[in-house]
């Protein structure tokens, strides 16, 4: 059977859902949320991450809360919460807990810090954290770096997919280590998303050739001089990264190829 060559009619399956976008989009750090409507509406992301503030607001504070909770609403855009800022296994579970009450979604995106320099994950704790949470009826999707061993573990303990940084969070230096991400997709069978150090639309076009599932991104399009140009930017590259690797690339030739055929080319005699 010949593979679906419009991405529209290809969707991404996670957890047995499907999702017509293969782009996923943060929330924080945009100029407005008057940006970042225009942003979501414009690229149409499978899903947008929240984080779940640990404390109470209060004041102008709290306010500031309660608009992005209804803009969220008005979006009409699955969220996706995460447990960003949690260092130890008990925190990452009891934010997981809490936000599932709050968002109303067994939805959790799994960041456990172990390194407040690089926000490398913690990947001695990340799999106990969650197996746990799988076990407690969670649909996991854990943030991690691109070890296949860790990334083999994950999906051992139930993770259905795993979201792999291409760089560390907010550099956005794009793929550093390609040879590591192209062998977490030829050996792992399940959806691979890539999260966090992505910059440039070309990143995300380069990675879906490779054959990942997905991205996720925020600083890089948030922090654009364009935000809602940017958004579209990405949305349009993913796309095409996924129809060029549906559509298979031709194979690299060491010595170059005419394009054009000779057969039949009229041969001229000069006297």
């Amino acid at each position: 059977m010949n593979a679906p060559s419009n991405p529209s009619h290809d969707p991404l399956i996670l957890y047995g859902q499907s999702f017509e976008s293969r782009l996923m989009l943060g929330t924080a750090r945009y100029p407005s949320p008057a940006t970042l409507e225009a942003a979501v509406r414009l690229a149409r992301p499978a899903m947008l991450t929240a984080s779940l503030r640990r404390q109470a607001s209060a004041g102008a504070g709290a306010a500031q809360d309660n608009e992005f909770w209804r803009l969220l609403q008005t979006l009409n855009v699955p969220v996706l919460p995460n447990t960003a800022g949690c260092h130890t296994p008990q925190e990452a579970i009891t934010t997981a807990q809490m936000a599932r009450e709050v968002f109303e979604t067994d939805w959790i995106k799994l960041e456990l810090i172990g390194d407040d320099y690089t926000l490398q994950p913690d990947t001695l704790n990340l799999v106990p954290v969650a197996e746990q949470l799988i076990r407690d009826g969670f649909r996991v999707l854990p943030y991690c770096t691109d070890d296949l061993v860790l990334c083999q573990r994950l999906v051992d303990v139930g993770c259905q997919a795993v979201m792999p940084w291409a760089a560390p969070i907010g550099t956005g230096k794009g793929p550093i280590n390609p040879s590591a991400l192209q062998t977490l997709r030829e050996r792992l069978d399940v959806p691979l998303i890539v999260d966090a150090g992505l910059g440039r639309p070309s990143h995300a076009c380069t990675v879906m050739e490779w054959g990942f599932d997905a991205v996720l991104l925020n600083t890089a399009v948030a922090l654009a001089q364009s935000p809602v140009k940017m958004a579209d930017a990405f949305a349009k590259a993913v796309a095409a990264g996924r129809q060029a690797h549906l559509a298979g690339a031709m194979q690299a030739q060491d010595n170059a190829q005419p394009s054009t055929p000779v057969l039949g080319t009229p041969f001229w005699h000069h006297a």
